[in-house]
């Protein structure tokens, strides 16, 4: 699977929080659009089916979001 670019991601979902935000203050039809549309692309660049899933396997891919050392999650 092709992954998308750490800078893209971290874009895609920074933009996705604020939409979130706007459409909580003032739900207009634009800000609903942009979001489904910002989802679709996060979806596609992280092969998952729904943003809860992409949001949490982007947050994963961006630097950072793992400790260097995980030998505390190997048996």
């Amino acid at each position: 699977m092709l992954m998308a670019h750490p800078a893209v991601l971290r874009n895609l979902v920074d933009q996705y929080a604020t939409l979130r935000i706007l459409q909580a203050e003032n739900g207009t039809a634009e800000v609903q659009q942009r979001m489904d549309d910002i989802a679709y692309t996060l979806c596609v660049a992280t092969g998952t089916r729904d943003i809860d899933a992409a949001l949490i396997a982007a947050r994963h891919q961006l630097p950072g979001a793992r400790p260097q050392d995980d030998s505390v999650l190997t048996t």
